[in-house]
């Protein structure tokens, strides 16, 4: 219920445009806000989370979720604009970091799958919806589609934190022995003060800004490349379904940025996190750099902008599920949080791609901009990454055997 806040808001950036004649780099900051507040404040609410537990969280979040629509519905400003984003941020935030932190407590044994269950809700959920939106913005306007969308997700977000709950000790211990064996796992407690002192997790924070960046681009953006490649409204027939250009290759997208999410955790609870990053991030790469090339193509537009989110998406169970490996469950969802806000600091970065999108005159430079932070990112996970995971829990194992695990 909250995916639409994401990945449907580039449906509404041409539209706003033309209505009210701002700048597309001006209204594309209202989207870094919404990343900014929706992943900084995640170790705030985390906090929460792990002290009075995930129900409350997530009726607050859904509450704010809802509101922030309403109020794009009626802005005729960008400040209005702004502060509604804000608002979105923080109530997405909620949501979003409570389940994934919750799914890490309560499956130890299969963070990477766990993870990835829950964050493909996320990446999959605006799927059935991309369709219904663009006919309600081009039949009842752009207002009509936030107000309605906006009012019916919070609300189904507020019914069904009713049901949330963490799990208690008893009910993880059995599991917590069942780890692969690919999987190293924290042998203690890490508090969040105590992680952020930790060179693995900057290294983390690194990677996670750096492939966080391109794939934010492509979300925010993909409504307006494809119209300045001139191909969003072509017809493009692929298995058997005939769509235009940008409608199939948002459609398509979204359901692969929800598969990946538990297939790549999956992955990575047999081979291990680093070596699955490394063949995720390193098709990303690939796949961005093929969309500067070939994007222009409706076909290889639809097929390869699947590709690369199929290959981004997964970011968001691997970190999370490492995070979880390295740091421990107790502490899970204000860690989990502190890491996710990478996203927040990636998502300064989009507005500067349509400033160099306007001076260069095309999307190639920032294409190979977002395809090199891939390769970078898909190397280090081997030559950086994993030797450094290697000697922070040898170090963990030793203080685990002489440090209490920290107190309630």
């Amino acid at each position: 219920m909250i995916a639409n806040m994401q990945y449907g808001w580039t449906f509404f950036v041409n539209p706003m445009q033309e209505r009210h004649g701002w700048d597309r780099a001006a209204i594309q900051v209202a989207f870094s806000i919404f990343i900014v507040t929706e992943t900084w404040l995640v170790p705030v609410e985390g906090w929460f989370v792990d002290k009075y537990g995930p129900r409350i969280v997530v009726l607050f979040g859904g509450v704010f979720c809802g509101l922030a629509w309403v109020l794009n519905s009626y802005a005729t400003s960008l400040t209005t604009l702004y502060i509604a984003a804000a608002l979105g941020g923080i109530g997405a935030g909620a949501v979003y970091g409570t389940c994934v932190g919750n799914s890490l407590k309560w499956f130890p044994d299969r963070r990477g799958l766990a993870a990835g269950i829950t964050a493909a809700g996320f990446g999959a959920g605006s799927a059935l919806t991309v369709i219904p939106i663009q006919n309600m913005i081009k039949n009842q306007g752009y207002e009509a589609a936030f107000f309605y969308f906006g009012l019916g997700q919070g609300i189904v977000i507020t019914v069904l934190a009713l049901f949330l709950m963490a799990p208690k000790k008893a009910q993880i211990a059995a599991v917590a022995a069942k780890v692969a064996a690919s999987v190293k796992q924290s042998v203690r407690e890490f508090t969040p003060k105590e992680m952020l002192t930790t060179p693995l997790f900057w290294v983390m924070y690194a990677m996670f800004v750096m492939m966080a960046a391109g794939g934010l681009m492509a979300t925010a953006q993909l409504g307006p490349i494809a119209k300045d490649f001139g191909i969003a409204d072509i017809p493009v027939s692929l298995i058997g379904i005939t769509l235009p250009a940008l409608t199939f290759a948002a459609a398509i997208d979204r359901v692969l940025n929800g598969l990946t999410r538990p297939f790549f955790g999956w992955v990575s609870d047999q081979i291990g996190r680093e070596n699955t990053m490394f063949v995720a991030f390193a098709i990303e790469g690939v796949g961005i750099y093929a969309l500067s090339v070939l994007g222009q193509n409706p076909v290889m537009f639809v097929i390869l902008t699947g590709l690369v989110f199929f290959a981004w998406g997964e970011i968001y169970s691997l970190f999370p599920a490492m995070c979880g490996d390295a740091f421990g469950s107790k502490f899970a969802t204000t860690n989990a949080g502190l890491l996710y806000t990478a996203k927040g600091t990636a998502a300064l970065i989009v507005p500067f791609t349509s400033i160099i999108t306007t001076m260069t005159g095309s999307w190639h430079a920032v294409f190979i901009i977002a395809a090199a932070l891939n390769i970078i990112a898909a190397v280090m996970a081997l030559a950086v990454l994993k030797p450094l995971a290697s000697s922070h829990g040898k170090r963990a194992r030793a203080q685990g055997a002489t440090k209490p695990v920290a107190a309630e």
